[in-house]
């Protein structure tokens, strides 16, 4: 990096704007990982024409840029090193615009997740995309990377929730694709370009999101199930007699949940030793229709033998205490994370697979499993966990047993630079030819978040 970049980069955010190595270092890299933060400089633009002088002085020095959101990322794709400038929109955190009649807001990129829920909220509205690092994750880290969450079931992912984007190419182009409709056939799609592309194509600086009406009604239970068989039983019947409502399933493999709910964890709502454990929610506009319907489903569950316990929230906090059980993990930690996708029809065999080569390898070793379930998503921690040294065997197994099962690498947490390796077991060589095609015609000097994904 030259003098001559640095002060062209001064000029555009001020002294303000821009952090040295040595104050880089004094932050973390990433929440998964507390170790000094790389970097040549951090540079901090406060809006979108900002961050397009800073990429077009860059492009024209080929100097590499990392985008960085809330580093809640788990798969690396915001880890920068010595080489790198990295950029980070977290002064870019407004809500610009909210339209109530359309359902519609539209947020700078830097906006932190959970603040935007609460200023929606408190005007009557949801937006509901929803996962755990609600605290810290941004919006435009949410849009790179395709976030997920416990909504999908209901709400679809990030791309079901973005009308239209505004986003910065690595050589400053700014694209600006800001449409508010839910109707636009007007060619190409292009915001689809850069949602899920975890920062390799372009910058997402601002985001048009759909908005849905504040429920009324919650309905909330954890409950515990003996068989995987039941697990999907009580789903579906809760899919038919809760249509359209139904938002979250989670479901958590009994060691995940008995250790959580040990010694260095949460309070056990329920007894610890069934197979299975469940919290399902639906949202509503009608609190005593709605919790009669509830309850009579819960009445049936228990009736037909799919349910061997289970307690309803009766309070905002319950509700969040049930929650916690599934969302704070820290009791299981440290271990090894991953995300994958499979059919439910899959997902019985997946983990029996698992299990096995786990305790092969490591003989009294842990798989803890917990996920989506309803949208094919599984979550897991695998140990012993040895600062890395045991990493390479536990990818090949957890990646490895999806083999033949119609699985993904990634569900909802991207490829990054840690999961590269292994996206030819889930994409077609065609397919990455023609990702390779897409990221040298928009990056030719591949400057923007190189080493992520492809390259």
């Amino acid at each position: 990096m030259t003098a001559e970049l640095v002060e062209k980069i001064r000029d555009i955010v001020g002294d303000a704007g821009m952090i040295g190595p040595d104050a880089i270092a004094e932050r973390a890299t990433s929440y998964w990982d507390p170790s000094p933060m790389r970097g040549k400089l951090l540079v901090r633009p406060e809006s979108t024409a900002a961050v397009s002088a800073i990429l077009k002085s860059c492009h024209a020095a080929r100097q590499s840029v990392v985008v960085q959101g809330g580093l809640t990322g788990t798969v690396e794709g915001a880890v920068g090193t010595p080489d790198d400038i990295l950029l980070s929109l977290e002064k870019m955190t407004s809500i610009e615009f909210i339209d109530e009649v359309e359902g519609v807001a539209v947020v700078q990129a830097g906006a932190i997740l959970e603040s935007v829920q609460n200023e929606l909220a408190g005007r009557g509205f949801l937006f509901p995309l929803d996962l755990g690092a609600r605290g810290s994750c941004t919006i435009g880290g949410t849009v790179a990377t395709n976030a997920g969450g416990i909504n999908v079931l209901r709400y679809g992912m990030v791309r079901n929730l973005v009308l239209g984007l505004e986003a910065v190419l690595p050589d400053g182009t700014v694209i600006s694709s800001m449409q508010q409709m839910l109707k636009n056939n007007t060619g190409y799609d292009l915001k689809q370009l850069f949602i899920g592309s975890e920062g390799t194509l372009g910058i997402v600086t601002r985001v048009a999101i759909r908005l849905f009406p504040l429920p009324t009604s919650r309905q909330t239970v954890l409950a515990a199930a003996g068989s995987f068989d039941d697990v999907i039983g009580f789903l579906n019947r809760l899919k038919a007699g809760l249509p359209g409502t139904l938002s979250a399933y989670e479901v958590m493999w009994n060691n995940y949940y008995h250790d959580v709910t040990g010694e260095r964890g949460h309070r056990a709502p329920l007894e610890r030793d069934f197979p299975f454990y469940i919290i399902a929610e639906a949202e509503g506009a009608d609190e005593e229709a709605d919790a009669a319907q509830f309850e009579k489903l819960l009445t049936a569950a228990f009736e037909s033998g799919q349910l061997a316990d289970a307690v309803v929230a009766k309070s905002g906090a319950e509700r969040k205490a049930l929650w916690a059980v599934r969302e704070d993990f820290e009791a299981v930690l440290p271990a090894y994370l991953y995300d994958v996708s499979l059919p439910i029809r899959h997902m019985t065999t997946y983990v029996e697979r698992l299990n096995k080569r786990v305790q092969a390898e490591w003989p009294g070793a842990t798989a803890y499993i917990f996920g989506h379930i309803a949208d094919g998503n599984l979550h897991l921690f695998t140990t012993p966990y040895d600062d890395g040294v045991h990493r390479e065997i536990s990818d090949a197994i957890v990646y490895g047993c999806l083999d033949g099962l119609d699985g993904s690498v990634s569900a909802e947490h991207g490829i990054g630079r840690e999961k590269k390796a292994w996206l030819p077991a889930t994409r077609s060589a065609a397919e990455l030819e023609l990702m390779r095609t897409l990221k040298v015609t928009l990056d030719p000097q591949n400057i923007l978040n190189p080493e992520n994904i492809l390259f």
